[in-house]
């Protein structure tokens, strides 16, 4: 007798434009408004944007300036990061009355593999209503949720009914599904690697599901591996609960461009310091610090430097950036940002020893 095919249950949960949403809930006057979390000065970034302000093609990294010629009546918010982390906190406590195995991506966004769950609750779908109605009725926010057998397909499955959308991808529809998505909704399918599908006749998942892994691999490397899987609808990637930090960084965009090295240098003890305290709080070590420049026309320039021993001092960052500086040609250009970054973190002894595959479970229901 054929065995019956076992699948994990996994959930994708992500909050609605979540700071932005924050700050709609904290302040009624704001709600139903395009609103963007971010500074309005010209030189600005927006963090967030409304779901409102979206209408207007406003979105996240795009210039203040920019947002304010599409929408001269946009709202701007201060970032209240705390308040953000806080709240992520409380969403969190939700995931893990349901299970142990959550997998943070960032504070509004998270995978969980509840095909064990400490409520024996059958359906991932009845979990992924649960969650959100705790979700809206404690914290007064909404989030979409996207139910499948793996992370790619969950992933997919919370993006098709925002805001406030739950989908459920199940194993027999799942490759109809992937055959209809367009490149662009591929996990690792950014514009440039986009562009080179394209090019070589690639635009839907159907397309992907027709080319061999060989060409794939030509084409993109080992990436190439990978779309192979997503386009027959594998995904061998476990939901990590102990997934290591891989860097801690900060930086600081200046209101005018600095011209000068020494002027560039002078803000460098600034910055180291806030550096040293994201490490402490981060429990963070790491072999690899880099600087990082972009100039005032844009162009990004980095320089590394590795060692023996991890760096986590003010006065080491301030050092080190001052000797990588020199080796940046700046070309008369001046600089608009400076970064720091930590990275190559030291080996953790953490294991991920929470995933049993035993507990995969049979195909129906789903």
């Amino acid at each position: 007798m054929q065995s019956t095919p076992k699948y994990r249950k996994i959930i994708h949960v992500d909050m609605d434009a979540f700071y932005a949403s924050v700050e709609q809930r904290d302040h009624p006057e704001w709600r139903g408004k395009p609103l963007v979390v971010g500074s309005s000065h010209p030189r600005g970034v927006i963090a967030a944007a409304s779901y409102e302000a979206r209408k207007f093609g406003i979105h996240s990294a795009m210039a203040s300036k920019k947002a304010m010629q599409l929408c001269p009546h946009l709202i701007f918010a201060p970032h209240r990061f705390d308040v953000y982390k806080s709240v992520s906190r409380e969403i969190h406590k939700i995931f893990s009355e349901y299970t142990d195995l959550i997998e943070p991506l960032s504070l509004d966004e998270a995978f969980l593999d509840v095909t064990k769950n400490k409520f024996n609750i059958l359906l991932a779908q009845d979990i992924a209503k649960e969650i959100k109605l705790k979700i809206k009725s404690q914290l007064n926010l909404t989030a979409s949720a996207g139910v499948s057998y793996n992370k790619f397909l969950a992933k997919i499955a919370s993006d098709m009914q925002k805001p406030d959308g739950l989908t459920v991808i199940h194993p027999k529809k799942a490759l109809r599904v992937i055959e209809s998505l367009p490149i662009e909704a591929f996990w690792g399918v950014g514009p440039v690697t986009a562009r080179r599908m394209h090019e070589l006749g690639i635009h839907t998942g159907k397309d992907l599901k027709s080319k061999s892994e060989l060409f794939l691999v030509k084409h993109f490397g080992k990436r190439g591996t990978l779309f192979a899987e997503f386009a027959q609808g594998y995904d061998h990637r476990k939901v990590e609960p102990d997934r290591e930090r891989l860097s801690v960084g900060c930086e600081q965009t200046f209101g005018e461009d600095i011209m000068e090295k020494e002027q560039i240098i002078a803000r460098f003890d600034d910055l180291a310091e806030e550096l040293e305290k994201r490490i402490e709080r981060a429990h963070f070590q790491g072999y690899t610090f880099t600087l990082k420049i972009k100039r005032g026309d844009f162009k990004q320039i980095t320089r590394s430097q590795t060692t023996q021993t991890c760096f986590t001092l003010a006065t080491e960052f301030t050092q080190l950036a001052t000797r990588l500086l020199e080796t940046v040609e700046l070309e008369n250009h001046g600089v608009r940002l400076i970064g720091f970054t930590v990275s190559n973190p030291a080996v953790s002894e953490l294991s991920h020893t929470l995933f049993d595959p035993q507990l995969l479970i049979p195909f129906e229901p789903y």
